[in-house]
């Protein structure tokens, strides 16, 4: 078990798009769902309370003006952000119950101000959207890894004049779907990918690829970024993006195990599972019996 863990929630959902007209995104019930699985105590967590997030209002946005929801985004982003400093300046090992990847906005900004820091990205999709690589920008939670590496608004990348919070030869992606239609943007980043058949292969040798590129001595550490749609759609349905193709609960346990174990590793955040989609329990019941596998080690 991991020394000192603590858990803070993160419930925002301003960065992803409305799944019907006149509804929000339920993701922000995911802390909620997974606090109920016993999560705290069975990995012995403190608790570190909740980061409460502004309203998702969209207003009158309208494709072509940029991420939505960016203003309370950015003040959202500095509150968790100041939650997480401490937190991590106390010793702590920092997870997060989300929310959506825009979350990754918070650890990433708490990080840069501390030193330089890696970030290893598990997603079903590479989030590196940009105004480069499609017709428009919008819902952040799709663009998470080209903001935390400084694609995109400054309003977003550039918080405290930091940006980038997270270089390229830092990051590290894994998770993505063959049809992922970003992926120019990663080889051309020179970001190091692997892809969802990738890990499936052999998710401890992925994980020590990933070790061996972040646990680098100009590094002081990084921080484990978990999308739940990385795993497949027929053992994860509750997500706003599901997908064939990905990992199942095994694959994933095997993967993250390392990853959460290493000295280097500070934190480790988990977004995008709905509970609105999930009725009875069974998915969350799943998720946390992988999470506190991969946590306790």
């Amino acid at each position: 078990m991991l020394p000192d863990v603590v858990v803070v929630d993160g419930p925002s959902n301003l960065g992803l798009r409305p799944p019907a007209v006149g509804t929000v995104p339920g993701c922000y019930k995911l802390a909620g769902a997974i606090r109920d699985q016993g999560f705290l105590r069975r990995i012995g967590a403190a608790d570190a309370g909740c980061v409460t997030p502004p309203r998702y209002d969209r207003g009158d946005w309208k494709p072509g003006d940029g991420v939505f929801n960016a203003v309370a985004m950015a003040g959202y982003t500095t509150k968790l952000a100041d939650r997480i400093e401490r937190l991590l300046a106390e010793g702590n090992f920092v997870v997060i119950l989300g929310g959506e990847c825009s979350n990754l906005l918070g650890p990433a900004l708490a990080l840069k101000r501390r030193g330089r820091y890696g970030v290893v990205y598990l997603d079903g999709h590479s989030d590196i959207r940009t105004v480069d690589n499609d017709e428009y920008v919008g819902a952040a939670g799709g663009e998470a890894l080209a903001l935390v590496t400084g694609r995109g608004q400054d309003d977003l990348t550039d918080l405290e004049g930091l940006k980038p919070y997270v270089r390229d030869t830092d990051a590290v992606m894994l998770g993505y779907r063959e049809d992922e239609a970003y992926l120019d943007t990663l080889r051309e980043a020179g970001i190091p990918h692997w892809s969802a058949l990738d890990v499936i292969d052999s998710p401890t040798a992925a994980a020590a690829a990933v070790l061996e590129q972040l646990e680098r001595d100009e590094l002081d550490g990084f921080w484990v970024h978990l999308d739940v749609d990385i795993l497949d759609a027929e053992v994860m349905p509750a997500v706003d993006s599901p997908d064939p193709g990905g990992l199942q609960h095994e694959h994933l346990r095997e993967l993250l195990t390392p990853l959460l174990a290493s000295p280097k590793c500070v934190g480790f955040d988990i977004g995008i599972f709905d509970p609105d989609l999930d009725p009875d329990g069974r998915y969350a019941r799943e998720l946390t019996d992988t999470l506190v596998s991969a946590i306790n080690g």
